[in-house]
């Protein structure tokens, strides 16, 4: 019995020694002798040898002098890779391409081919008609009720804005309460519909934005204002405008421009996306540099040939490009 226990006790750590020492040393041996890159996690290195990212997990990037990376479900999160699970007829999904695509879409032909839709979607929208009726952003909240109270829970700021309306409308909230006797005491997003339709009959063409500012110290502060301009104008009322004006030819927007991957942290984008972005990228860099836009155009464009990338050394698939790796190349060559 003593004899059978021995061995058993032997075999046992035999096999905890290949296992747990053995086999784990031979494989970390030859990934670091043959794939150093890839076992030491794919790390970018910036000119002064510090580690920016990793080449295989996508991170956020959003100053205009960078290029932008696809959209993410796991907001660039590795340990929870995910993907927004939306399908092509969910609402959702189609309010989010809107409002990433209202500040930076253009016109296709005509004579105003090439120039953003931008400013139109603003002046349309102090118009304030939506379909022959008045007030766009009270038919925007009643029609899609679900973006007004993500409106109110989006910044802590728009919540207690509108608690404070509450306090002044006591009336409104007593009818909301009489009309809906299951929410007797109605939260902030609980009121945003019935709120936003009293602001825009109060505020004719005008929108609340949280707009940063300077105070009379110079420290930058955060405060609701009304507005009829600017980024949130263009983006949340992007698809109302497209509904009234279904003619207009827009140019196309890549499609990963515009959705998640699978996993929320795809590092690359393809070559068509990263070229809808050039015009901003080196216009800013132009802008920072004090430089000719064309003449810096066409150094991003050369950086952007040197990096494109494609399956099976480009026999098949789409041409693309690891937005780290581009957006680091940049940094070393005009500065960070």
């Amino acid at each position: 019995m003593i004899a059978i226990f021995s061995r058993s006790i032997s075999l046992l750590l035999l096999l905890v020694v290949i296992c747990c020492g053995i086999y784990p040393f031979i494989l970390w041996a030859i990934g670091q002798t043959v794939f150093p890159f890839q076992a030491n996690g794919s790390l970018l290195i910036d000119k002064h040898s510090n580690p920016v990212g990793s080449k295989l997990i996508a991170q956020p990037f959003s100053k205009d002098e960078y290029f932008h990376p696809r959209l993410s479900a796991a907001s660039y999160d590795a340990s929870a890779s995910a993907s927004s699970s939306l399908a092509a007829s969910n609402y959702a999904l189609r309010d989010r391409v809107a409002r990433t695509i209202g500040s930076i879409v253009k016109y296709q032909n005509g004579p105003k081919a090439g120039q953003l839709a931008a400013s139109d979607i603003e002046k349309w929208f102090q118009v304030d008609k939506f379909q022959g009726n008045a007030h766009i952003v009270s038919q925007w909240a009643t029609l899609h009720n679900a973006l007004a109270t993500a409106w109110v829970n989006a910044d802590p700021k728009n919540g207690a804005y509108v608690d404070e309306w509450a306090k002044s409308h006591p009336e409104l909230v007593a009818k909301f309460v009489k009309d809906n006797p299951n929410t007797p005491q109605p939260k902030a997003a609980d009121l945003a519909v019935v709120f936003f339709q009293q602001f825009s009959q109060a505020n004719p063409g005008k929108f609340l934005s949280i707009v940063t500012k300077a105070d009379v110290s110079g420290k930058e502060v955060s405060q609701i204002e009304m507005v009829n301009s600017g980024a949130d104008i263009q983006t949340v009322f992007f698809a109302m405008w497209r509904q009234e004006h279904p003619d207009i030819a827009l140019e196309e927007v890549p499609g990963d421009y515009v959705t998640t991957s699978a996993s929320g942290l795809d590092p690359h984008i393809t070559l068509a996306n990263a070229e809808f972005q050039l015009e901003r990228v080196a216009s800013k860099w132009a802008e920072i540099l004090k430089r000719s836009p064309q003449e810096t155009r066409l150094e991003i464009k050369k950086i952007l040939d040197k990096k494109v990338e494609a399956p099976i050394g480009g026999l098949i698939g789409e041409k693309f490009v690891n937005v780290l790796e581009v957006n680091l190349e940049l940094h070393q060559q005009f500065g960070g």
